[in-house]
């Protein structure tokens, strides 16, 4: 079966689409994702346009965003999304069957919070399922987060089902670390059984990075890095930053908007206080380096040697500033880095990949949650269907 990924970050900058053809080698409705094999028959990424792009990251802003507003970028970012998936077929001459639409998240809360006398986990996806469905004339697999959440899960991360299926080994234990807007990772023992995985979010990917850019420089992201390449790191800043308390707590966790969002920023800024511009990219981009690695000590690295091979992906592969900060912070644990491309895997393809397979596994009626990972109570069938 072909099946068309569609993702759109939570830097808001646009929307990726992976074609996937995905074959089950056998019926059965017993979950587990080592009973499918799945190839990327090709992949684009779409940039929104400047004034869609503003526009998105208003909506991420909970205090001023209108109920109207909110109605309308639902339905645009379902022409935009079927517009691309159409435009990546006729790229790739092949013609998906399904498609599994992650859409864009304005809203994650991880975390219960008391409203009106409830304790609520919450988030929100948004860019209209139907029309997609409609416009393209397939169904559509979309919402995937909800069901976890439902079964007692945080939503997040979702892609450690792809990356089990994808980097498990007899042999070598693996963690594999998505640089996207939020980082995550997945940290897969060697001769791990899918309950066994690691998986949460490790904190701020590109998304400060990308938010200081635009503040500062009007820019959406630093260009190969060469802002922070430039800067000199705050050091001080990063340390009072990791003390927080969303780095000190224990997994399952997530990160959503209004831990790593608009505010996060301001306060970051406002920390830097009065230094250069490219200083604040610069600390932007090691915070992100920093977290990771304070992530693998505090909760992965805990048996020397256990883990041998980091796989790194996401969109901020293409940052050599970040790469090389990434690689000293790694040093010292003895990992081998790799990149998702040596599996087959192109690192910008990578989640929209992972929401096609979820797709597949949502219309064959099969969990696709890792409770070890989201911290749901049990396997969860992912998603909510629109035919065409």
């Amino acid at each position: 079966m072909i099946v068309a990924g569609v993702m759109s970050g939570t830097s808001g900058d646009g929307i990726n689409v992976a074609l996937v053809r995905v074959k089950g080698l056998h019926q059965a409705r017993t979950p587990g994702p080592h009973e499918v094999k799945f190839e990327v028959l090709g992949h684009a990424e779409y940039l929104y346009p400047k004034a869609v792009r503003k526009f998105v990251l208003g909506t991420m802003n909970s205090q001023q965003a209108s109920v109207a507003d909110l109605a309308r970028v639902n339905f645009l970012l379902g022409e935009l999304y079927a517009e691309a998936i159409i435009a990546t077929q006729r790229r790739f001459r092949v013609k998906a069957e399904l498609i599994g639409c992650h859409g864009q998240t304005i809203y994650h809360q991880g975390e219960a919070g008391t409203f009106l006398g409830r304790k609520l986990t919450v988030t929100w996806q948004t860019g209209e399922a139907a029309v997609i469905a409609a416009r393209v004339g397939v169904p559509v697999v979309s919402d995937f987060r909800p069901a976890d959440m439902a079964a007692g899960g945080k939503g997040a991360p979702l892609v450690p089902f792809l990356d089990f299926l994808l980097y498990r080994d007899s042999r070598v234990g693996r963690i594999v670390q998505n640089i996207g807007g939020i980082a995550n990772l997945t940290a897969i023992p060697a001769g791990a059984s899918c309950a066994q995985v690691i998986a949460f979010d490790t904190g701020p990917g590109n998304m400060v990075i990308d938010a200081v850019m635009e503040r500062l420089f009007r820019k959406p992201y630093d260009r190969d890095g060469r802002v922070a390449a430039s800067g000199k790191v705050l050091d001080g800043v990063i340390v009072d930053i990791l003390r927080q308390p969303f780095f000190s707590r224990k997994p399952p966790k997530t990160a959503g908007l209004e831990e790593i969002g608009r505010e996060f920023t301001e306060r970051f800024v406002r920390s830097c206080g009065r230094s250069a511009p490219r200083d604040l990219v610069a600390t932007a981009t090691a915070l992100t380096a920093r977290s990771i690695g304070d992530a693998l000590r505090r909760f992965v690295l805990r048996v020397q040697g256990a883990y041998g091979e980091f796989i790194v992906s996401g969109g901020g592969v293409n940052n050599p500033t970040l790469m090389a900060m990434l690689a000293n912070e790694l040093r010292p644990l003895g990992l081998d880095v790799r990149s998702s491309d040596e599996f087959g895997l192109p690192s910008e393809a990578k989640e929209a990949a992972a929401f096609a397979l979820l797709g597949y596994e949502t219309w064959h009626r099969r969990p696709s949650n890792v409770p070890s990972a989201t911290g749901a109570k049990k396997p969860a069938i992912l998603g909510k269907i629109s035919y065409a």
